[in-house]
């Protein structure tokens, strides 16, 4: 993949050096409080960016300006054509619109090389800021799914369930 450059942000695959960029924003807990995941330390986030160097589906947002590695978007490709959009931000770039022109970006990307014929996002509806960004792609809020996923267990080992509202944009929307 060519790196994808917005006025703002270069959207590029991983790199193993980006660990430190990548600790700084997954090693906070109010960033990663929806994710299936706890904080990182500076270990498991080395590690984490050598994986994601190698994984096709995850992509570094950097800024223009000076290539900081502010967040990273999720383009994972499922079944008939549909691929799932996931995306997370360092707290201190967050509100600034750069999480939205990014995923615009590469939704386009997705519609236009990629063969996307669909593209769904997940998130727990306690987390307002990312139904508010999904509906600011036009994203259409297709269901909420009663606690139909777990994270974490309580005490007892007995799982924590989540709800989840389910969004969902297809290319002839997107294309138009």
């Amino acid at each position: 993949m060519e790196n994808i450059i917005t006025d703002r942000v270069i959207i590029r695959k991983f790199e193993q050096n980006d660990w430190q960029d990548l600790y700084e924003y997954l090693s906070d807990k109010e960033v990663v409080k929806f994710e299936p995941y706890d904080i990182y330390s500076e270990n498991q986030a080395k590690e984490e960016a050598v994986r994601r160097s190698k994984d096709e589906a995850f992509y570094a947002v950097c800024l223009r300006e000076d290539g900081k590695l502010i967040g990273n978007l999720y383009l994972g490709k499922g079944d008939f054509d549909t691929w799932e959009l996931g995306y997370v931000f360092n707290s201190n770039y967050q509100g600034q619109g750069y999480a939205t022109e990014g995923a615009k970006a590469l939704l386009d990307y997705a519609f236009t090389h990629l063969g996307a014929r669909r593209v769904i996002a997940m998130c727990n509806p306690k987390n307002e800021h990312s139904w508010k960004l999904l509906e600011r792609l036009s994203m259409r809020r297709e269901g909420l799914l009663l606690q139909n996923i777990y994270f974490k267990t309580n005490r007892n080992g007995e799982p924590i369930w989540l709800d989840t509202y389910e969004y969902a944009i297809l290319k002839k929307e997107w294309c138009k």
